[in-house]
């Protein structure tokens, strides 16, 4: 390992050295255009333009000479570095904001950051992409000398990609690495290397992180979208030039398409799983219409973990996989078999979201950020002080079936075992028409434990106490009552994180205390005849002699108004 860092840095060294260009005539601009497909924010360019940026929930000054600003926090250095913000500044499309642009590029040029973070592979692919597809934007009308600058650096920062490959970085930025080193290629056919270079590591890159059934293996919406367009962009490039794309690529692109579209609830947007945000409806589907022409959904995703299971005009999405491996974890959840559920554009019950601060990312992380049960306030996997994952479920139990249009799905999981030395069984029902959801959640272990039911709600969800116990919901047009036996029901604040901001929401719980329930219902009991929740049993779940401890719930649209 000692000696592949030190020809590692050795290639590094010699790749930043200016101009060693083996007697080939640098080109005075790109042979072939690489052009930039998504849209910028004008708001975001506005601000940009008057000398502020915001970025990963962050807001600092940026200017010439502030590359190196001890203020910067990791995160926001990296938005920063990787110059995806010239897309907001051309979204403005001012000669000022181009100014601005050609500015920023031109002191960069003059004086790089010396940051470490200036040099992480993926945030130079990301940096030379963005110079390269915004090339007619900020430079194309710049003197002769200024171009020749670019040009020129554009050259080292190819150079220094292939230098570190292959790429340290395990997750979607490797693949931002290669398609700043494919721009390159690109945009500089003459020099062969790049491509050749490319071409060597995509498909063990490509292979090693997109699972056969299309998920990437950080098992979130968000990732997958990034990845999704890294690799679209690099499909775009290839067809501009008239190569062949890599087969690993075309695979991916088919393969991890209809994941995406199958993670998208009725508003188009993205399903909160593993630090994910909503994203843009328009984005999400311009990625997907850059990636493929086809528009498949994926009916089954066993190797990524997910369950989509559709009924009339509503939607559920179950997690029910564990977190993401060793390496790919960092950003991975406590959330398995916490699910969404939505209703024609409506979202009803969510998870709470990825956060964009450290302290927001952290707390959401956790078990009680999902609409799934927490055991003695404890989160079905833990987390270690760097991020990774460690302790989590080593076995998920998943059973699907489907009559009638009807779907019933036996889960369970074993990531309370070591901390409380119980199982955790849940029992999910959608009704054919879409409008009855039924579950029943069981624990079985040795001893009774406290234990809540959360059912985090949208904030467009309004919920109040009915005088029967139970809960009735207001979604826009849509009305809704909550039921539930075996524990005591109530309305709690909670908050929702699927945008850049946080947002104030409520969420549904069940609380379960073995010293005191509520009314003296007995947790264990089967419902009252005729109860809304009667059709809901577990089947071949729990052990004789072990203790249970079940709650029974039902969500049901009504066809009056409720909340009047």
């Amino acid at each position: 390992m000692p000696l592949k860092r030190l020809k590692r840095g050795a290639r590094l060294s010699l790749a930043r050295l200016p101009l060693l260009g083996g007697g080939r005539r640098l080109p005075p601009s790109p042979v072939h255009n690489v052009r930039d497909l998504w849209p910028g924010d004008p708001a975001a360019g506005a601000q940009l333009a008057r000398g502020s940026l915001t970025w990963a929930g962050y807001t600092h000054p940026v200017g010439p000479g502030m590359w190196d600003s001890p203020e910067f926090e990791p995160a926001f250095r990296e938005g920063l570095l990787g110059f995806r913000w010239l897309r907001d500044l051309r979204a403005v499309g001012t000669d000022a904001a181009r100014l601005k642009a050609r500015a920023l590029v031109d002191d960069w040029l003059h004086h790089p950051a010396q940051s470490p973070q200036a040099l992480e592979c993926g945030v130079i692919g990301a940096r030379v992409a963005a110079w390269l597809g915004h090339y007619d934007f900020f430079a194309a009308s710049a003197s002769d000398a200024f171009r020749q600058r670019l040009m020129a650096r554009i050259l080292v920062e190819g150079r220094t990609i292939a230098a570190l490959m292959p790429p340290e970085q395990h997750g979607w930025q490797a693949l931002a690495a290669l398609k700043g080193l494919l721009a390159v290629a690109v945009a500089m056919p003459e020099y062969t290397g790049f491509l050749a270079r490319y071409r060597r590591y995509i498909d063990s890159v490509v292979e090693s992180q997109i699972l056969p059934d299309g998920w990437h293996v950080e098992r979130s919406p968000e990732v997958q979208l990034r990845a999704l367009r890294e690799l679209a962009e690099m499909r775009a490039m290839m067809q501009a030039v008239q190569h062949a794309l890599p087969h690993s690529v075309a695979l991916a692109l088919d393969k991890m398409s209809p994941v995406l579209r199958a993670m998208r609830h009725g508003d188009g947007g993205l399903a909160l799983f593993n630090g994910s945000h909503e994203r843009s409806a328009a984005l999400v589907e311009m990625v997907l219409s850059q990636a493929t022409r086809t528009r498949v959904v994926a009916s089954s995703m066993p190797d990524g973990g997910f369950v989509r299971v559709q009924a009339g005009r509503s939607l559920m999405l179950v997690d029910v996989g564990v977190p993401a491996p060793a390496g790919h974890d960092r950003d991975a959840h406590a959330g398995t078999l916490a699910f969404e559920f939505s209703c024609a554009r409506q979202r009803l019950i969510v998870n709470c979201g990825g956060g964009v601060l450290p302290i927001w990312k952290e707390a959401l992380r956790q078990t009680a950020a999902h609409s799934v049960v927490v055991v003695e306030g404890m989160s079905s996997s833990e987390f270690g002080e760097d991020g990774s994952v460690r302790r989590r479920p080593t076995h998920v139990g998943v059973e699907h079936a489907v009559a009638e249009g009807a779907h019933w799905l036996n889960l369970s999981h074993d990531g309370y075992h070591a901390s409380a030395g119980v199982t955790y069984y849940r029992r999910l029902y959608l009704g054919g028409d879409g409008e009855i959801l039924r579950g029943e959640e069981m624990l079985e272990g040795e001893r009774e434990l406290a234990f809540v039911l959360r059912l985090h709600l949208h904030p467009s969800v309004t919920a109040v106490e009915g005088p029967d116990g139970s809960v009735l919901l207001e979604a826009g047009e849509q009305h809704w009552r909550f039921r539930a036996m075996g524990g005591t029901v109530g309305i709690e604040e909670s908050v929702y994180h699927g945008g850049p901001a946080p947002r104030r929401a409520l969420q549904i719980v069940v609380r379960v205390d073995p010293a005191a329930r509520a009314g003296g219902q007995d947790a264990t009991a089967p419902p009252a005849e005729g109860a809304d929740t009667h059709d809901v049993t577990l089947r071949g779940a729990g052990t004789p002699g072990r203790v249970r401890q079940v709650v029974r719930w039902a969500l049901r649209r009504e066809k009056l108004l409720l909340l009047a």
